[in-house]
């Protein structure tokens, strides 16, 4: 009697799967915090009213919103097209010659480093229950996990934007009025640095890290954002 196989490590949780909707949520928080604000923050500096300001937040919010989504949807559209032309590149090589593709499947497998005869043997079981599958894992690199979803990556981006966009909004709301440009940079400086620190948490990263470098680029983007809207405001 042969031994079975151990089971799959119970603790080993991977996130790579993760990867598109994680992409397109974080993206979404971090430009709907970083462009919203700076936007707020652009018309106060140019001496604009709290209703302007208030206004000015929450039409970013919501073409913010609709832009990240539909940009997110052509974007990952075109990628899940472009990997599906490619699954039918390697259909029709199947069909046409199944012998080359094998030796192709084969020789991807030696040059990992299995022995010739196994890789043979390897390549002809696997291509025997799922050539198309097969193919695409091996020999391009597509497999189920990071099949792109359009629509998953379109509601993740709007969403995630919205929530981002919504925090120095309403930092501006309990603010009273629209002078209190440092409430809004605290609040949006705080929700990047804890947005950062999230999302690499869920990709398995370093949290500090991350947490720094959308702090330190968004804080950047509302100096500058302020600045031009200091100087276009004492010019006109």
């Amino acid at each position: 009697m042969q031994p079975s196989l151990p089971s799959p490590h119970p603790t080993e949780h991977h996130r790579s799967q993760r990867s598109n909707w994680l992409r397109a949520a974080v993206l979404g928080v971090d430009d709907g915090l970083v462009s919203t604000s700076s936007l707020m923050i652009g018309v106060l500096a140019a001496h604009a009213s709290y209703s302007t300001i208030l206004t000015t937040g929450i039409a970013g919010l919501v073409a913010g919103a609709l832009s990240m989504a539909a940009g997110e949807y052509v974007s990952v559209s075109s990628q899940r097209d472009a990997e599906r032309t490619d699954i039918d590149i390697e259909r029709r090589a199947l069909q046409n010659n199944p012998k080359g593709e094998l030796a192709e499947l084969a020789a991807i497998y030696q040059q990992r480093g299995l022995s010739k005869d196994l890789s043979l043997e390897v390549a002809r079981q696997l291509q025997a229950r799922d050539a198309v599958g097969a193919h695409a894992r091996d020999e391009l690199g597509i497999t189920v996990a990071t099949h792109p979803n359009p629509l998953q990556a379109a509601i993740a981006s709007a969403i995630a934007f919205a929530g981002g966009s919504f925090v120095p909004i309403l930092a501006t709301l309990l603010s009273k009025t629209g002078e209190n440009a440092f409430v809004i940079v605290v609040a949006t400086l705080i929700a990047l640095a804890i947005s950062g620190a999230i999302g690499a948490s869920i990709g398995g990263g370093n949290r500090f890290v991350a947490g720094c470098r959308v702090l330190l680029g968004g804080g950047i983007a509302m100096a500058v954002t302020a600045l031009i809207g200091h100087l276009i405001g004492t010019t006109l």
